[in-house]
């Protein structure tokens, strides 16, 4: 039974726990703890203040598991009423600090694991060859100091692009979960934003840190027990086996796949035969060249032609994520349907605005975080920032590839503090959203359910290029022709398009031949 789905378009990167998750070894791990609390517990006179009963599995879910060793000795041995001092690193085992102790349990989990304990646990392995053979990179993350021998015990060292272990976090200095710093780090290291990463986690603490973290999606694994204690952390979804995560398999092409339109001219023609269309199409790397300045970059005058042609013989729409006003402006076209702000604000051929109500209330948010991002980016030469109502644009294409990283990492950190703002990513540019049930496929299925009622049984036609868009070439993928404009900028992503072309100019040819076939006077034609 598939209980989530994990979609490689919208998801690149795949964070996972190892412990419970990955390898069989949450039970050593509770045994050494168990070891080293019974004994200390034991040997510790009694106080009226202190609580010496045993070491109990709520103990280990609630105070040490998904943790950095010292931090679960100071959290069980504080819910006990007993303080030890933090000591240091070199502390050696058994010595009455954090660190001396969590060096014993260290110990205690060596000499108890074995071989088979350290084994995948099948359902992991199905599932993170299936992520890799679709293009998802995968990171694992352990508080432990012992991920490396596990792995490597295990023959799973090849399965991640990425570790970010208990040496390593030490090493960085990184605070341990409920903190998503190591979250973060694993993000970082794999070269994908936050909010296109999912984490895979056991522990409450970790589900806490996937969700502090605004990580795209936080998925529970419960293998025993009731799955309440990590929805209540804020899992997105719970499963008992990782055979209940489904990896998206359906229209499973990258863009080097996709058929070139014009050579599948044909078949396209013929599915729209006797048939009307309603045009949707994106603007910036769609309709024209994307430009190193966004206020610089024109509608060819072959283009608008076209567009003014196509609209003679059915409705067409302009869908993007710059501003409404600048959209229209920059098209300059009488009797199309204009979506800015990825639909947010739409008006129609009669001048007849809309603006989607939900998103109202991040307009505060988004106010705050265009203030705190020109005080922050001031610095940093080539940034910038392009505010819209429902939107704020950061664009860093102008920006020293060595700033790049610095530019992306201080808008997804303010990102975290407004929680009622989204991250959305594209070519060399990240913008912050109000984080409502809201995208272009969203927008498009708006604008298609009015725009057909004037070309009733219409095929509608989409035509985008960034992974904004992949949101609208889902919506029609079943009902409709998908079409992406590709670049290199995107490398061989996935995508939901049934048809690709090579750039602007190249879908100005395909629309020009698309108005030739709507204007073709045929029987039954409507």
């Amino acid at each position: 039974m598939v209980v989530t789905n994990i979609d490689p378009r919208r998801y690149r990167g795949v964070v996972f726990d190892m412990d419970g998750v990955i390898t069989d070894t949450a039970a050593v791990h509770s045994e050494a703890w168990r070891r080293l609390f019974d004994q200390y517990l034991a040997e510790r006179p009694p106080t009226a203040n202190e609580d010496h009963q045993p070491f109990g599995e709520a103990d280990y879910s609630d105070y040490v598991d998904g943790k950095r060793r010292i931090d679960g000795v100071l959290d069980f041995l504080g819910s006990r009423g007993i303080s030890v001092p933090r000591g240091d690193a070199d502390d050696p085992a058994g010595f009455e600090t954090a660190h001396g102790l969590g060096k014993l349990k260290d110990r205690y989990f060596l000499e108890t694991l074995t071989a088979a304990d350290a084994l995948l646990f099948d359902d992991a392995l199905s599932l993170i060859e299936t992520l890799r053979d679709r293009g998802v990179r995968t990171a694992i993350t352990s508080a432990s100091r012992n991920c490396r021998q596990v792995l490597r015990r295990a023959g799973a060292v090849q399965l991640f692009d990425v570790r970010v272990d208990g040496v390593l976090a030490d090493r960085l200095g990184l605070p341990g979960k409920p903190k998503p710093a190591v979250f973060f780090e694993a993000a970082r290291r794999l070269d994908t934003p936050v909010s296109a990463c999912v984490v895979v986690e056991d522990a409450k603490a970790g589900i806490q840190a996937g969700r502090a973290g605004s990580f795209g999606r936080v998925i529970g694994v419960a293998r025993t027990g009731s799955p309440t204690r990590l929805l209540d952390a804020g899992a997105d979804a719970v499963v008992s086996t990782l055979h209940e995560i489904s990896v998206t398999n359906s229209s499973d092409r990258r863009l080097s796949e996709v058929p070139d339109a014009h050579s599948r001219w044909e078949e396209i023609a013929l599915r729209l035969r006797d048939r009307r269309l309603v045009l949707v199409l994106d603007f910036d790397g769609t309709l024209a060249p994307i430009g190193t300045d966004p206020t610089e970059v024109v509608l060819s005058s072959q283009a608008r032609d076209v567009l003014q042609q196509l609209s003679r013989h059915g409705p067409v729409s302009i869908l993007s994520g710059r501003d409404l006003q600048d959209v229209r402006h920059r098209v300059h076209l009488d009797g199309l349907w204009y979506a800015g702000s990825h639909g947010f604000e739409l008006v129609g051929p009669d001048g007849a605005v809309f603006a989607q109500d939900i998103g109202e209330p991040a307009l505060r948010g988004l106010n705050e975080a265009e203030q705190f991002l020109r005080e922050e980016l001031k610095t940093v030469p080539g940034a910038r920032i392009d505010r819209k109502r429902f939107a704020l644009a950061v664009h860093f294409r102008n920006v020293h590839p060595g700033s790049t990283g610095e530019v992306r990492s201080v808008v997804e950190r303010i990102s975290r503090t407004l929680p009622m703002l989204r991250l959305a990513h594209g070519r060399q540019v990240i913008e912050l959203l109000p984080d409502v049930g809201w995208n272009k496929g969203r927008a498009l299925r708006w604008l298609l359910q009015r725009m057909e009622s004037a070309a009733p049984g219409a095929v509608p036609v989409y035509a985008g290029d960034d992974y904004a868009d992949e949101d609208a070439l889902h919506e029609i993928h079943d009902d409709g022709i998908g079409i992406v404009v590709r670049s290199r900028e995107h490398g061989d992503r996935l995508t939901w398009a049934h048809y690709g072309v090579d750039g602007s100019s190249s879908l100005t040819a395909l629309l020009s031949r698309l108005s030739s076939l709507a204007g073709q006077a045929r029987p039954g034609y409507p």
